[in-house]
């Protein structure tokens, strides 16, 4: 089951995005972080443990960024994923967002839903605030990729 993520869900969800962030396929989340943009996040439960994530963050005018996209070894290949990204591309154009982001070390799962790798100069100073905190900064190596929707 696909839900908005409640203030119980943020220590599970914190522990998933982490357990890839350990393997340096993904960007490890804080509490504080976490706590802070509890709206963003979506979760898909089953019996009662949180299996997937994802969330959608507005970052300026028009534009949102998808972070987060996790979902559990057990349950991935079953379409939680896609769905978790669907999820975030309804929720922005519901918002009014035209055009949706990802900084990702995975480009080719979202090459499937029509982002196309882009410069990251091409995106507004704006989300790099969240960079200079990373401790990856300024040696990451994430992807950017965007869809206009």
């Amino acid at each position: 089951m696909i839900r908005k993520a409640k203030i119980k869900d943020i220590k599970p969800i914190q522990e998933l995005i982490n357990s890839f962030a350990r393997k340096n396929i993904m960007l490890s989340r804080s509490l504080n972080e976490l706590y802070e943009n509890l709206r963003d996040f979506w979760v898909v439960e089953d019996s009662g443990k949180v299996v997937g994530c994802s969330a959608l963050h507005i970052s300026w005018d028009n534009l949102a960024e998808i972070k987060s996209v996790a979902v559990a070894k057990k349950y991935q290949g079953k379409g939680i994923g896609r769905e978790l990204v669907e999820v975030c591309l309804e929720e922005a154009a519901d918002l009014g967002a035209k055009k949706i982001f990802v900084l990702t070390y995975k480009p080719g799962y979202f090459k499937k839903f029509g982002f196309k790798h882009v410069k990251h100069e091409s995106l507004p100073h704006k989300i790099w605030a969240e960079c200079i905190n990373c401790c990856k900064f300024p040696d990451c190596n994430e992807i950017a990729l965007l869809k206009i929707l």
